[in-house]
C-alpha cells in the first residue's frame, strides 16, 4: 500500500515540509513495506534521507543535468536503450514502487517513451539485431507493471532466439516485498529456456526485512541469479561499516553484490554526492575487510562511454 506523504508525517512523529513536495515537481512516493523500516522519529534515518523532498533539491547545480546518463542520445526508438555492445533496456514501466530522491530519471520524458505501440516496434528492433544476446527490462520499475502484461512482454522477447539472457532491474522487490510478482512471474522462470538474472537496488542494511529473504528464497528457486546495486550516497550509506554490513546482509539472503554507482549527477541530487576520493577510500577499506566477491565494483556511467567506467 502506498501512503501520502501526510500520512508520513503522522506516523514518523515528523515536522515534515509537505510543500515541498510540490515544489520540486518530483512527488512523494513510498510503500508501506519500505516505511515500515523507518525509525519514527529520527529526521536522520538512512531510508527516510532517500524519500524525503527537501529544500536542497530546489537549488540548482551547474554540474547537474536532466539526463546526466546521456539516455536519450541512446534511444534510438521510443523504449530502447541501447548503449552497450550485446545487450540493451527495454523500459517496461514508466513508474516505480518509491521514488528515491536522487533518482537518475526522475526528469526522464517517459509519456513520450511507453505504450504497447511503442513496444511492438522496439521488439522487432530486437529481433533484427542478432548481435543482441541479452534483453535488459527497466523503467520506472518493471515490476509495477500488472503480472499479467510483464509476463505476456518477456514471452515476447523469449520468442526472439537470439536472446540468450533476460535481466530485471527492479527496486520492488526490496522496498516493497508484499507487492512484489510471484504468480505468473514464478510459472515462467521456471520453464523458461532463458539466463535470468534479477539486479535489485539496496542501499542500506535496513532496507533488508524477513520479508525480502523469503522472497529472495522464492526467486532463487524458480532460476534466478541474484545481485545488487547500490548507490554511493551522502548520509545515507557512506561508510564502510555500513557499506560491509550490506554485503554480508545481501549474501545471507542469496543476493551478491554486483555495483556500487557514484551518484548519476541529475538536477535535483547534488546534496547526495560523496567525492571521488572518499569513494575510493571506502572501497579501499571494503577489500581489505571483506572477501572479494563480497565486495562491490565502484563505477560511474559516463554518458557516451561503452562500458561502466570503474573507479
Amino acid at each position: 500500500m502506498m501512503q501520502p506523504l501526510a500520512q508520513l508525517h503522522k506516523q514518523l512523529e515528523l515536522n515534515l515540509d509537505e510543500s515541498l513536495e510540490r515544489e520540486t515537481g518530483f512527488r512523494f512516493k513510498a510503500h508501506t513495506d519500505f516505511i515500515e523500516r523507518i525509525e519514527p522519529g529520527n529526521p536522520d534515518d538512512p531510508l527516510l534521507k532517500q524519500i524525503l523532498p527537501i529544500k536542497e533539491e530546489l537549488r540548482p547545480h551547474p554540474d547537474f543535468k536532466l539526463d546526466p546518463v546521456g539516455d536519450l542520445n541512446a534511444n534510438p526508438t521510443p523504449s530502447l536503450i541501447h548503449k552497450y555492445h550485446g545487450r540493451l533496456l527495454l523500459m517496461a514501466s514508466p513508474k516505480c514502487d518509491i521514488h528515491c530522491r536522487y533518482c537518475f530519471r526522475r526528469h526522464f520524458p517517459y509519456g513520450e517513451q511507453i505504450n504497447q505501440r511503442h513496444w511492438e516496434t522496439a521488439l522487432q528492433q530486437i529481433a533484427d539485431d542478432n548481435t543482441i544476446h541479452e534483453v535488459i527490462l527497466s523503467g520506472g520499475d518493471p515490476f509495477s507493471l500488472a503480472e499479467n502484461a510483464m509476463v505476456t512482454l518477456i514471452e515476447k522477447i523469449e520468442r526472439i532466439a537470439h536472446v540468450r539472457t533476460l535481466r530485471i532491474h527492479t527496486r520492488t522487490p526490496i522496498v516493497a516485498p508484499s507487492k512484489a510478482p510471484r504468480g505468473k512471474l514464478l510459472e515462467w522462470a521456471e520453464n523458461s529456456r532463458l539466463q535470468k538474472v534479477m539486479v535489485v537496488h539496496c542501499n542500506h542494511p535496513n532496507e533488508l526485512s524477513d520479508k525480502t529473504a523469503e522472497l529472495m528464497s522464492v526467486y532463487r528457486l524458480a532460476g534466478f541469479h541474484l545481485l545488487n546495486q547500490s548507490v554511493l550516497l551522502k548520509g545515507v550509506n557512506d561508510c564502510s561499516e555500513t557499506l560491509a554490513e550490506l554485503s554480508h546482509k545481501l549474501f545471507s539472503q542469496g543476493i551478491l553484490p554486483y555495483y556500487l554507482h557514484q551518484l548519476d549527477r541529475v538536477q535535483g541530487a547534488a546534496h547526495f554526492e560523496v567525492d571521488d576520493a572518499t569513494a575510493q577510500t571506502l572501497k579501499k577499506t571494503l577489500m581489505e575487510s571483506l572477501p572479494g566477491y563480497l565486495v562491490p565494483k565502484l563505477v560511474r556511467e559516463i554518458a557516451g562511454q561503452p562500458h561502466k567506467t570503474p573507479l
